[in-house]
């Protein structure tokens, strides 16, 4: 059983033939997905998904991006929006991106600060994206820990090694997608190598970064094979095992599903 912990299957193409690409998924071995939010207008359309899809459990959240656009958006808002569907597991994407710099870094802050207190209200596990801002990501998340604890997501990690231990000093899971299994991520396998395997996630990002053998094409779930096999490989495990204990580690930190 495998676990795609972050895709958007509310995107194209998947979501022209969503029945599709989640039976492909399914019959690759992948039981369940997580489907994020990255801002509100699109909540609804995460809502349908779930409802309709057994295995498709979803989040919500503002993505850094779109943190320009929600200024209004505080963890009151972030709750009532989790609360209204108990298949909604997850607080995110949230967190910073200054790489691209589509919204403000002011902006972006306080969005992400306010995901933190709804996760640290409602014990749901906060997926941040984290981008050209590994310092800044690390302080608040260290001081908002040291308020009151709360449960941490890395997903898609590209940063160093050094990030990825500061990290999981904070006990937070970092998840690997495709992009773990680009010729020119040989650092970035390096580091997964190291890191311990009761911390780590698999994802597809999809539509987004689609792994080696099929890098350049539209990804989708049922691609996630690909970084298992990539990364069981690289951690001497077989796939089975790999599978099993990227999935147990998903169910620590989002809980069992029905």
């Amino acid at each position: 059983m495998i676990i795609d912990s972050h895709c958007h299957l509310n995107y194209e193409p998947m979501s022209l033939s969503l029945k599709e690409t989640i039976d492909r998924a399914n019959n690759d071995g992948v039981k369940y997905l997580l489907t994020i939010s990255t801002k509100d207008n699109s909540f609804t359309e995460i809502l349908k998904i779930i409802l309709e899809f057994n295995c498709v459990y979803g989040t919500y959240g503002i993505h850094p991006h779109e943190a320009k656009n929600h200024l209004s958006t505080d963890s009151d808002k972030i709750i009532k929006k989790i609360n209204q569907n108990k298949k909604i597991i997850g607080i995110g994407e949230t967190g910073l991106d200054f790489f691209y710099n589509h919204s403000e870094k002011k902006d972006q802050l306080k969005c992400f600060e306010e995901h933190i207190n709804a996760a640290q209200i409602t014990n749901l596990p906060l997926i941040v994206h984290t981008r050209n801002a590994e310092i800044e990501t690390l302080e608040i998340l260290k001081r908002k820990k040291a308020e009151k604890d709360f449960k941490i997501l890395i997903h898609c990690f590209t940063g160093s090694k050094e990030f990825a231990f500061k990290l999981l000093d904070l006990n937070a899971y970092i998840s690997a997608s495709g992009v773990v299994t680009f010729k020119k991520s040989y650092d970035l396998a390096m580091t997964f190598k190291k890191i311990p395997n009761d911390k780590i996630l698999v994802e597809t990002d999809s539509p987004y970064l689609a792994p080696v053998p099929l890098r350049g094409k539209p990804n989708e779930p049922s691609y996630i094979i690909h970084t298992v096999k990539f990364l069981s490989k690289l951690k001497g495990v077989s796939f089975d095992d790999f599978s099993s204990i990227t999935s147990e580690n998903f169910f620590k930190l989002f809980g069992k599903l029905n």
